[in-house]
């Protein structure tokens, strides 16, 4: 079974391009109104438009090395081509981003055989970023297909977190595992993998604690969480979701070093697009880390996360309407 099948439909469902589209709205916006100036009164892609054009990225939080990589390489088609012209910049600039885009592994393009039921994701992240919302729109998703999900409330430090995943497993309607405020987080996952078993659920999705604290702390926890699923389940969890805030720009980037070299980050989350000119996080967090953004947010509607489509998020990124 391809992930995608497992995952999702291959197929664009327009909704979803026009969810991507007034999601990205802001981003692009600014992102082709900074290109403009850039190239205003000028024919020939020069050095100085290279700069503006960086300057237009960065302000984009495309990230300072992958903006580096895109200059250098317009750089090197300026250089090769006898006349690089302003107007077919947009193009140029998204056929160079996709070409870097398409170096890196992803997570949506892969396939894999026999994925293994149930299907476990430990969800990490700090407070704040949606990792709440972005588990209830997952389980509404896999739900949607068909699947038998259940959840998990590891994150027993704050109440509110029990509270929230337990309003989200009401309106998904799907069941939750979780215990009194204080309780191990780790018993909470050994509990909620044994229930998924004998209920012979599809998806287990594991919430952990929100929290920034001491890294050797964190990877301890998120160790012991990892061991005791691993007593039911032996290559528990198999995918390690890291949610994170477009709209925080370089705060977000900050955090993926904190939990990458925390624990074995295996896919990303990037929510709240919607809102932000930052939409090109996207893009640099992906580049940087090496690891595949598998689902973006792009709205507040539950059919508003959407697995990452790298093609569709550049092209309307920067299709300039008519």
């Amino acid at each position: 079974m391809g992930i995608r099948n497992f995952f999702g439909s291959d197929s664009r469902d327009e909704s979803n391009l026009n969810s991507l589209e007034q999601g990205l709205a802001k981003t692009k916006e600014s992102l082709l109104k900074r290109i403009s100036r850039a190239i205003a009164g000028k024919t020939k892609v020069d050095d100085e438009v290279l700069d503006d054009l960086e300057e237009s990225l960065i302000a984009a939080d495309v990230g300072v090395e992958t903006t580096l990589r895109i200059i250098e390489r317009i750089q090197k088609r300026a250089s090769t081509e006898k006349y690089l012209n302003t107007s077919e910049l947009n193009s140029i600039l998204k056929t160079e981003i996709l070409s870097l885009l398409a170096e890196n592994t992803f997570g949506n393009t892969k396939t894999q055989q026999n994925l293994p039921k149930p299907y476990v994701i430990m969800v990490v992240g700090v407070n704040g970023v949606g990792k709440t919302t972005t588990i209830g729109k997952l389980a509404f998703m896999f739900k949607n297909q068909g699947k038998n999900v259940i959840l998990g409330a590891a994150d027993t430090f704050r109440a509110a977190a029990v509270e929230q995943l337990t309003i989200w497993a009401n309106r998904v309607d799907v069941p939750i595992v979780k215990q009194q405020m204080g309780a191990d987080p780790a018993a909470v996952a050994f509990d909620t993998v044994n229930s998924a078993i004998s209920n012979d659920a599809d998806v287990v999705i594991i919430d952990t604690a929100g929290r920034l604290h001491n890294k050797v702390n964190l990877m301890n926890e998120l160790s012991k969480i990892r061991r005791v699923m691993q007593k039911v389940i032996p290559n528990a969890p198999h995918e390690v979701l890291l949610v994170l805030d477009g709209s925080t720009g370089q705060n977000a980037f900050a955090q993926a070093r904190e939990f990458t070299s925390a624990t074995d980050v295996s896919a990303i989350a990037l929510t709240k697009l919607d809102g932000t000119a930052k939409g090109g996080v996207v893009l640099g967090i992906s580049d940087q880390f090496k690891i595949p953004v598998k689902y973006i947010g792009v709205g507040e509607k539950m059919t508003d996360l959407q697995i990452f489509d790298r093609v569709a998020f550049v092209e309307s990124l920067f299709s300039i309407n008519d």
